[in-house]
């Protein structure tokens, strides 16, 4: 009897905490829709305004919907933010609005890689052909604020902050320990020379390959780095190197002497500044408006019937629908397919931020690819990254932009088969046996280790994928496969050095290719339009909020131990052959 009254009484705790649970979430549901269409209102920008930019959160490619922008729920948004085509767009818009008189860049650290970083300080640079100033403040900047602060007519520093100026770096983990500590044996099989995403698995450290081609392209952003800083600030590449090996900018003074800085400010000495500068007496507020609130004046409405389509493909590469963080072969290929048959569509941007992911699922993109490549112009405007698949999914386009520092190439492929034997038997104490009906029957069963038979089959299919992906490249880019496979073996390039060897042809941003486009269509006045719809906030929340709460506590629980988890998670659970990125790149 007391157990049944304690099973009773935790069935009535599990209802009753689901009730407040989803009483909760409802009342949430409700304020967001209530704050989203408040937050709809137009913000009124004064004459005599600045625009603040602060850009301390992820930035994505697109400006999501997100119903929480005000509500605090553990895994969703609770401040405002904008993709990057909203901020290039507003400040393009900030140029041309007599209000904006100028650009206050509040930036410590940027939620972003570094060809993302690019097409903002290059929008940056356009808008000071207006002859109206950017002042830059920070009490701190990162190396990533301050390659934007850097552009700034002044640039200002907290007395006793500092500028992370110190050269890049980017580590990788590797899991090879604690693989063995399980009795995992992670079995691979793949084709490249460079190709090390299956590194972390069987290694302790780098191979001397991959510290070649790491090297490599790490020093190729760097020095792209330093040559627009250096332009920027009107300091030799060379000082700025020497500045960086001594770490002159840990401390302010030294910071401005290096001429990191332009001036020593406390905020109240740069709100005394702006208000000299913009002729508001002192007793007066300085009007600034938020990029993320900023409200660009309506002009004429544009009345063409001919259109420019975007098309973003962003994230992993898988095969189905996706989803707006993932790019699904089904979905991409149906808006490709889509903006083919559209006759007022005359030419296609199609935009690539993605490490790779499934081959067969790539191949999938690469054939709308091809077949819109014959029917109207494709150009490709690749983001942070584009390597692998990414590059898989590009290469037939008619021609590809990269920023000098995307990271992109990596052609190879490979597959791994983790044997869990050891693990299930000695760690878990768990036994199997079988029946099965033909000798491949259990092909890919990860309880047991490969045969010579199986490894050889598997080997082949990776050959195979490798072989059409090298004669793809070569079709596309009008180069020898034999080329291909040279500057293939899953090497890693960056942009400037992918133009040199016939990857990509020309440096460049968004903008670029969108002018590239309608030069190769030659029409000049076009509507832009955007490729696949993003999803519905509300039924993005309710299919996959269970996935969003989970990922949302083991964040919380990890630290920033999660990315290692995400990093082997990503790749032992992967399905099929796989062309994707080394590894997850996070450069610093």
């Amino acid at each position: 009897m007391k157990q049944f009254f304690k099973f009773v009484f935790a069935s009535m705790l599990g209802v009753f905490l689901s009730t407040i649970i989803f009483f909760f979430i409802a009342i949430a549901i409700v304020g967001a829709l209530i704050s989203t269409a408040s937050s709809e209102k137009t913000v009124e920008v004064s004459d005599n305004s600045v625009l603040r930019i602060n850009l301390d959160y992820a930035i994505k490619e697109r400006t999501e919907k997100n119903p929480f922008n005000n509500v605090n729920i553990p895994s969703f948004s609770s401040e405002k933010t904008i993709g990057l085509d909203e901020i290039l767009r507003r400040i393009e818009a900030a140029k041309k609005d007599d209000r904006i008189k100028g650009i206050i860049l509040d930036i410590n650290g940027v939620g972003a890689s570094f060809a993302t970083l690019q097409e903002i300080r290059n929008a940056l640079l356009n808008f000071k052909q207006s002859k109206k100033f950017i002042t830059a403040y920070s009490e701190g900047y990162s190396q990533k604020g301050y390659y934007l602060a850097s552009t700034a007519d002044k640039v200002y520093l907290n007395p006793e902050g500092s500028v992370d100026f110190r050269g890049l770096a980017t580590q990788l983990s590797f899991f090879k320990g604690t693989l063995e500590k399980l009795g995992i044996e992670a079995q691979v099989i793949k084709v490249g020379t460079y190709k090390s995403a299956v590194e972390p698995f069987i290694l302790d450290k780098m191979s001397p390959a991959n510290e070649e081609q790491i090297n490599s392209y790490l020093n190729s952003v760097y020095d792209y780095y330093l040559e627009n800083v250096s332009k920027s600030r009107n300091l030799p590449i060379d000082t700025l190197r020497g500045i960086a090996n001594s770490y002159e900018g840990r401390d302010a003074n030294l910071a401005l002497q290096s001429k990191l800085v332009d001036g020593l400010k406390y905020k109240d000495e740069l709100i005394d500044e702006l208000k000299s500068r913009l002729k508001i007496d002192k007793k007066k507020k300085i009007k600034a408006v938020n990029i993320e609130d900023y409200s660009a004046p309506v002009g004429e409405t544009n009345t063409s019937q001919e259109r420019i389509a975007i098309v973003y493909a962003v994230g992993d590469i898988v095969s189905g629908e996706g989803s707006d963080e993932q790019i699904g072969s089904e979905r991409i290929a149906r808006a490709i397919r889509a903006v083919r048959e559209d006759d007022k569509i005359k030419a296609v941007v199609f935009r690539v931020n993605s490490p790779g992911g499934s081959a067969l699922a790539s191949d999938v993109i690469w054939r709308e690819v091809e077949l819109t490549k014959k029917a109207k112009p494709i150009i490709v405007s690749m983001g942070d990254v584009a390597a692998s698949g990414g590059y898989y999914i590009a290469c037939a386009a008619d021609s590809i932009f990269a920023q000098p520092n995307t990271i992109t190439g990596s052609i190879g492929v490979f597959g791994i088969i983790p044997n869990l034997q050891n693990f299930f038997n000695n760690k878990l104490g768990i036994t199997f046996d079988e029946v099965k009906t033909g000798k491949y029957a259990d092909l890919m069963s990860v309880n047991r280790p490969l045969t010579t038979d199986e490894r050889d089959l598997i080997q082949q299919g990776v050959n195979k994928t490798y072989n059409t992906f090298t004669k793809k490249v070569s079709d596309g880019r009008k180069i020898s496969q034999a080329k291909v496979d040279s500057i293939g073996q899953g090497r890693v390039w960056t942009g400037a050095q992918a133009l040199q060897i016939g990857l990509v042809d020309r440096l460049g941003g968004l903008e670029d290719a969108i002018k590239s486009a309608a030069k190769k269509a030659k029409i000049k006045d076009y509507k832009l339009i955007a490729y696949p719809s993003l999803k519905d906030p509300f039924e993005s929340l309710l299919s996959s909020s269970t996935d969003k709460m989970k990922s949302w506590a083991i964040k919380q629980d990890l630290g920033e131990g999660y990315t290692l988890y995400r990093q082997a998670k990503s790749v032992l659970e992967q399905s099929g052959i796989q062309a994707r990125l080394p590894y997850i790149l996070n450069i610093q």
